[in-house]
């Protein structure tokens, strides 16, 4: 009996060890398989990192310093004194496409780094993500913004998912945590997203939660203990761009980031821009290319880009040098759209002047102003009417929805009401106001020029040509305070004006030494200007507002 047994035993032990030894040859043979196919891979991995294009004329000519970046100077400073100093805070970015708010926040983050008082550390991280792909599951799988848990039931949970562990996977907003964290296009985040970044900032870290965790499971490590316990760190700095208006991002979010316009590019700053692409490239620039390129070009890369074909044209016929039937021939091929480019013309004319207007992204715009007056006939009262995109507003306000006039029609019934005041006898005529060119004109800040056209119009009195105005038209003919009078300023400087008038309220230090500026009191005052021969003596203010911080250029509707 006993060697029975015996034999038995050996028999198991024999058979155990046969399929082990089995077992052991498979996990050689799938590790040596596993070894074999990552080898090849890696192969695959090699040969593909040894292929590179040439880097694109866009990458070359990316700024590497403050001084590279065109045309930005005060929204650079504006950010500089945002994050650099030992109190940095949240900035949202608002500017177009192309015109460097990406590279100045990766230059101020490293501007930061170098001064003393300043918390960011010597590797702070600058953690770059597109809103547009922040992507997230609902249920809370996946997401690569703010971070998620890997729950055990899903597949690739790996050792610790086998255990039954539940494992935190950092966001970006971890990673970046001491640091920046760059989210472009932020007004394109999805609003449950948005949600959670909002907290995440409140609160500088990150909480998770999963079904799978307890506190008393002692197989779950103390490191994920921890995290489930205290959340994961997430102390950084949000600097969100956009192209969108303040408008169309979410108030809770603006409340809580200083703002910051970064201002589009115009022709010249395009224009510099080619020339440095051209330098780049080893090419040059035949007389009169940089500033055709620059009529063209809406910020720096569609500058980079007509660069670039056009030099792939001129390599092609041997040539060093860019001719301008080059960049005609990319401008043909791309439909490329030139850009207006508004000069003042000078001399004198009725009926017209020209107002200024703002854009939302802070770009000021010259606004020119037509009216023509007829004598009214018949017994019905005159008709007076303005036309362009003046459109009605419609609001939503809560429950119901108010549709609000024109703020132009309502100007000019303003201006109506002023002449009148004056003496002229406004029911005499019937009176077409136009805003040529179909620029949207909301807001009452055309009110000062659209009653100098009027005015001139029905008087037959010429008006300077060299002038543009803004302000408000009160009903006593005070010219009432506007938005966004630096950008407006900046706009008719560059197309030409010889005077810029500007409510007193609106008047700010950094317009003293410049004879072109004025304030105006009045409508009359404004009037005396713009029929006057000569620009007047230089005057400046007597009772100047308290001075304000200005950051960068002021945000406004579009306006006149």
């Amino acid at each position: 009996m006993y060697g029975i047994v015996l034999v038995l035993q050996l028999v198991v032990g024999l058979i155990m060890g046969l399929y082990f030894m089995r077992q052991l040859k498979r996990q050689k043979q799938s590790e040596g398989g596993s070894k074999h196919e990552s080898h090849q891979e890696m192969e695959t991995l090699r040969r593909l990192r040894s292929i590179h294009l040439n880097v694109p004329l866009n990458e070359q000519v990316r700024p590497k310093a403050f001084s590279d970046i065109i045309g930005q100077e005060e929204g650079i400073a504006a950010l500089q004194a945002v994050l650099c100093g030992p109190n940095p805070q949240h900035v949202i970015i608002y500017g177009p496409p192309g015109v460097g708010k990406t590279c100045a926040a990766r230059l101020v983050l490293e501007e930061a780094k170098r001064r003393g008082d300043s918390p960011f550390r010597k590797d702070a991280p600058f953690i770059e993500m597109d809103a547009t792909c922040a992507r997230f599951d609902e249920r809370a799988i996946a997401d690569p913004l703010i971070g998620s848990v890997h729950d055990p039931i899903y597949q690739g949970a790996g050792p610790l998912g086998i255990q039954g562990v539940p494992q935190p996977k950092p966001g970006a907003v971890t990673k970046a945590h001491g640091g920046i964290l760059f989210l472009d296009e932020i007004g394109e985040l999805h609003p449950m997203q948005m949600n959670k970044l909002l907290k995440v900032l409140e609160d500088r870290k990150v909480m998770l939660e999963s079904a799978y965790y307890a506190e008393s499971d002692r197989n779950i490590p103390r490191h994920i203990h921890d995290i489930f316990k205290n959340g994961l760190p997430a102390d950084f700095r949000l600097v969100g761009a956009t192209t969108r208006s303040p408008e169309d991002i979410s108030p809770a979010l603006r409340s809580r980031c200083m703002e910051i316009f970064f201002r589009p590019l115009n022709a010249s700053q395009t224009a510099q821009i080619a020339r440095n692409c051209a330098a780049s490239a080893g090419f040059e620039l035949e007389k009169g290319v940089d500033l055709y390129i620059g009529s063209y070009s809406e910020g720096g890369r569609d500058a980079a880009n007509l660069v670039q074909v056009a030099a792939g044209i001129a390599r092609s016929e041997r040539r060093s040098a860019i001719r301008i039937s080059d960049v005609e021939y990319v401008i043909r091929t791309g439909a490329y759209v030139k850009r207006p480019d508004r000069h003042l013309p000078g001399g004198a004319q009725v009926g017209k002047v020209f107002g200024l207007a703002v854009s939302g992204a802070g770009q000021g715009l010259v606004l020119p102003i037509e009216a023509v007056a007829f004598p009214h006939e018949g017994t019905t009262p005159s008709a007076w009417q303005a036309t362009g995109i003046v459109d009605n507003e419609q609001l939503n306000m809560g429950a119901k929805t108010v549709v609000r006039r024109s703020t132009a029609s309502g100007a000019l019934e303003n201006v109506r009401s002023v002449l009148k005041g004056m003496g002229l006898a406004v029911e005499r005529y019937d009176v077409h106001l136009d805003f040529p060119g179909g620029m949207p004109v909301d807001g009452p800040s055309a009110g000062v020029a659209m009653g100098a056209a009027v005015y001139s119009a029905i008087t037959g009195q010429s008006l300077r040509q060299s002038m543009a105005m803004t302000g408000e038209l009160g009903l006593d003919g005070s010219v009432l305070p506007v938005g966004g009078v630096p950008a407006k300023v900046e706009a008719a400087l560059e197309a030409g004006a010889e005077l810029v008038l500007i409510p007193r309220e609106n008047w700010q230090q950094r317009f003293e030494g410049d004879p072109r500026v004025r304030v105006a009191d009045s409508f009359a005052q404004a009037l005396e200007w713009l029929r006057a021969p000569a620009l007047p003596e230089a005057e400046t203010p007597a009772a100047l507002p308290e001075p304000v911080a200005v950051l960068a250029a002021e945000p406004g509707a579009t306006g006149g």
